[in-house]
């Protein structure tokens, strides 16, 4: 199924893509934007919302799950970083003396 062609009518390869995605950001003014890197930025959205890698396999046709791992086991990295930080932390509200607290209160 073709979902994008070229202006003769001809379904875009994925470089010719890619150029013409890379010309209309040059033309808007958004040099640092490209048509990889808007995919990549998805993955990554969806991976850090719980995407699976079959969801990530069928929302970007991909045929193998090693491209979806990628993008899910970066996600499950950081959210078990994010996760352990926090039993390093503890319950610092009964700390008095924590200056991250204090500072905490001085500005609400």
């Amino acid at each position: 199924m073709t979902y994008l062609e070229t202006q003769y009518g001809k379904p875009f390869t994925v470089n010719g893509f890619g150029g013409w995605f890379r010309s209309r950001c040059d033309e808007a003014g958004l040099p640092q934007y490209t048509a990889h890197g808007l995919r990549k930025a998805g993955s990554t959205i969806a991976a850090e919302n719980g995407a699976t890698d079959r969801q990530l396999m069928a929302l970007f046709d991909w045929t193998s799950e090693k491209q979806a791992n990628v993008y899910t086991a970066a996600a499950d990295k950081k959210r078990l970083a994010t996760e352990a930080a926090r039993l390093i932390a503890g319950d610092q509200t009964q700390n008095k003396n924590c200056p991250t607290i204090l500072s905490h209160r001085e500005k609400v």
